[in-house]
């Protein structure tokens, strides 16, 4: 599925097999979610894609073919490929090991095609194995929504009580990786999606209520998912003193003004950017001992613009995911 240009839906065209160049490998797709950073690349939030572009960043198939020096893989191998597509290796927060941050970085299905296509090629050193057990449409939404999900849930600290704002396919993820570390749960939703409240409360949260409404009790901290400015703010007055409101998507609208006592008293506003290979490695190794379980709906490849205009207009619940 192509995107020729933004704003407009994509174009089901039969392209070449990709081939991979060195340091890459080629893989046949079995299955690669919706992200709602997708839908921003289709809508034109984020700007500047490379065009045509085949979108996709949530990427589980089989390696089918290795370009030179990709040995650290093999064919016929299982795995993933996620929103990092590749960092240059040298700059200065690459040698940090901050490669999330990297000066001249790649993203799938942004600047590099994605996996909305039956093969792709991806950087190997950003390509992960993946665990057994698991269905492919299963393991899709754990490439963005789990990965990105948990960098953002390690920035919100060790704190015990923890606020979820918005609860899509990261939210639902990231609630079941928090009720096993033992921690309280709050989630908050669009008001009167009483389907998704009721889901996350089916999944452990100790209360799903409107995003406009106060947590039953302060928050160590809180995770906002949704691309929704305004809930900054509120999620600022929904933690204690000294506690973390962590803005976890690659694009939001704009934060409205808010008094500065909403601030004060140490809280702290943070930001998730990307993620690294260490953040992959760990999430990939901690899911499977969670158990941890995506509600998913599969469209068939040539239902991708479907699939965008569900996300788009909220009539899913969980993450969708195209089978090629």
């Amino acid at each position: 599925m192509l995107l020729r240009q933004q704003g407009r839906p994509l174009e089901a065209v039969e392209l070449p097999d990709p081939v991979p160049g060195p340091g890459e490998v080629l893989v046949r797709v079995a299955a690669c979610g919706v992200c709602r950073t997708d839908l921003h690349v289709v809508d034109g939030d984020l700007h500047e894609p490379r065009l045509p572009l085949v979108p996709g960043h949530e990427i589980v198939g089989d390696v089918v073919a290795l370009g030179l020096g990709a040995d650290a893989l093999h064919v016929g191998q299982r795995v993933g490929v996620g929103w990092l597509g590749h960092a240059c290796g040298h700059c200065e927060y690459c040698a940090e090991s901050r490669e999330n941050l990297c000066d001249a970085p790649g993203f799938t299905g942004y600047t590099r095609n994605g996996g909305f296509a039956e093969l792709a090629v991806a950087d190997a050193r950003y390509t992960y194995p993946l665990p057994d057990g698991f269905a492919a449409e299963a393991l899709a939404p754990w490439l963005c929504a789990g990965l990105i999900g948990w960098r953002s849930l390690v920035m919100a600290g060790e704190g015990r009580r923890l606020g979820i704002y918005g609860f899509g396919a990261a939210g639902h993820l990231i609630l079941q990786v928090a009720r096993w570390q033992g921690r309280e749960v709050h989630v908050f939703t669009r008001p009167g999606d009483s389907a998704a409240q009721d889901f996350a409360r089916a999944l452990g949260a100790a209360s799903a209520g409107d995003s406009d409404a106060p947590p039953p009790l302060p928050l160590d901290a809180a995770i906002v998912y949704a691309p929704v400015g305004s809930l900054v703010p509120a999620a600022l007055r929904a933690v204690r003193k000294g506690g973390r409101v962590v803005c976890a998507g690659i694009h939001m609208s704009d934060i409205p003004a808010f008094p500065y006592r909403w601030l004060w008293e140490e809280r702290q506003i943070l930001s998730v950017a990307n993620l690294t290979r260490r953040d992959a490695l760990d999430f990939l190794t901690l899911a499977p001992r969670v158990g941890l379980q995506a509600q998913t709906t599969p469209y068939p490849l040539a239902r991708a613009n479907q699939a965008l205009s569900d996300l788009r207009d909220g009539r899913l619940l969980g993450a969708a995911v195209l089978v090629p």
